[in-house]
């Protein structure tokens, strides 16, 4: 089992759900982690929450991934702050779920460069980072919904299936460098993502999204010599 003491790594949008519960995992491992997430406000308060919990191992930024001069920026502050980078974590994400004709262009647009095009930009960037320091493990987060289709995801499944393309054609671009790529797809998780927007206490059927965190932690955990290359998450016993 491979120690996180000192690694470092960047969580793209770190401030709730799947992300920050991947960021504290991290920093519970013993990981130096930054956070980063389009509102500035939240990613100031999550990040000095998270920093005098974990004595100062965590910190932050705002970036909006839909934006290659922001990452290129914020990936290069991370790296810096952090003395490099091991590993990254693509979970920033939005959903839209509308049918095709009711979608304004500038929905579509935005859930593309969010779900897709920010993680090329993320990984982009990373690589070179992580080349420095022998190896490295990126994460992208994406979604059943990369292979189960459904009326009104249109946006959102383009953008998943698209995920599960670029992550496996980069895990054989990068795996001679000694960087593995992974990704996984969970089912429902109670966050406030989704068609409701709503996180509900009294759900128990969904995914926490600790159980996502975990198989990351899992995941990276696991000795070099080995890649869970996607890794599918679902409910054990989903809503009837």
């Amino acid at each position: 089992m491979a120690d996180l003491q000192g690694k470092r790594a960047l969580v793209t949008g770190g401030t709730k759900g799947i992300g920050l519960a991947i960021a504290r995992a991290l920093a519970d491992s013993g990981g130096q982690v930054f956070i980063c997430a389009r509102n500035e406000e939240e990613v100031t308060r999550v990040a000095d929450e998270l920093r005098e919990r974990y004595s100062g191992r965590v910190s932050g930024a705002r970036c909006d991934v839909r934006s290659y001069e922001e990452v290129r920026e914020v990936v290069a502050r991370a790296a810096d702050l952090l003395g490099g980078l091991d590993i990254l974590v693509n979970n920033a994400g939005r959903g839209e779920f509308v049918n095709v004709e009711d979608m304004d262009v500038s929905r579509w647009d935005a859930t593309i460069e969010t779900n897709l095009s920010g993680v090329f930009y993320c990984c982009r960037e990373a690589i070179p980072l992580m080349k420095k320091r022998g190896g490295g493990y990126i994460i992208n987060i994406g979604s059943l919904a990369g292979k189960n289709a459904f009326p009104g995801g249109a946006a959102y499944n383009a953008s998943k299936f698209g995920l599960i393309g670029f992550s496996e054609a980069l895990m054989q671009e990068v795996r001679y460098a000694g960087i593995r790529v992974s990704y996984v797809m969970p089912g429902s998780v109670n966050t406030e993502f989704g068609r409701s927007g709503i996180q509900d206490s009294a759900t128990t059927w969904k995914l926490a999204p600790e159980d996502v965190a975990e198989v990351v932690l899992d995941m990276i955990r696991l000795d070099p010599r080995a890649l869970a290359s996607r890794v599918e998450i679902r409910p054990s016993q989903p809503k009837k």
